[in-house]
């Protein structure tokens, strides 16, 4: 892989996953859980339900989520990660590890700016 590939990946991915919903609702969903609307609703108070709609449809068509529905009167929805989507749980609990990396102490680690290099 070389640098351009991995930059152009790695855009490619933030595509998928911006919005500032988007993994907010993932981590509502890790672990195989299968919530209904009104669950994500409850989950996630700050979101609007236009915007919880919008995030939902990117996501299904992305083929990160699942989309279930059930025919019944009241119709239900459900929502679960598909297999694909599931598999950004390691990735994502990476990334609050190295977040958490701000919080510890790094005395000693010297940092670099971009600039300089």
């Amino acid at each position: 892989m070389t640098p351009y590939s991995a930059a152009t990946g790695v855009e490619n991915v933030l595509k998928i996953l911006e919005g500032r919903w988007k993994l907010i609702i993932l981590f509502h969903l890790f672990g195989g859980k299968v919530l209904r609307f009104s669950d994500l609703e409850r989950a996630i108070p700050a979101i609007s339900q236009k915007m919880l709609i919008q995030q939902l449809r990117q996501m299904e068509n992305d083929g990160i989520v699942l989309r279930i529905v059930h025919h019944q009167v009241p119709p239900k929805v459900e929502y679960r990660l598909t297999d694909w989507g599931q598999a950004l749980c390691p990735a994502l609990d990476a990334l609050l590890k190295w977040a958490a990396l701000k919080d510890k102490d790094l005395t000693g680690m010297v940092f670099i700016p971009e600039e300089s290099l």
